[in-house]
């Protein structure tokens, strides 16, 4: 399982039982900058072998 996976899952969690959601909203945004940057590697890496 990606870790962006793992932490967006994590945050959503922490925010739907309502404990630590201010860390809960945290890992959901690590999560999607996490995700983003993996995709923007991904598309770098693919530009740079043809």
């Amino acid at each position: 399982m990606p870790s962006w996976l793992i932490l967006i899952l994590v945050g959503v969690a922490l925010v739907i039982l309502g404990v630590a959601t201010e860390i809960g909203q945290f890992l959901i945004w690590i999560g999607a900058i996490v995700l983003v940057a993996s995709l923007i590697m991904g598309l770098v890496g693919r530009g740079r072998r043809t």
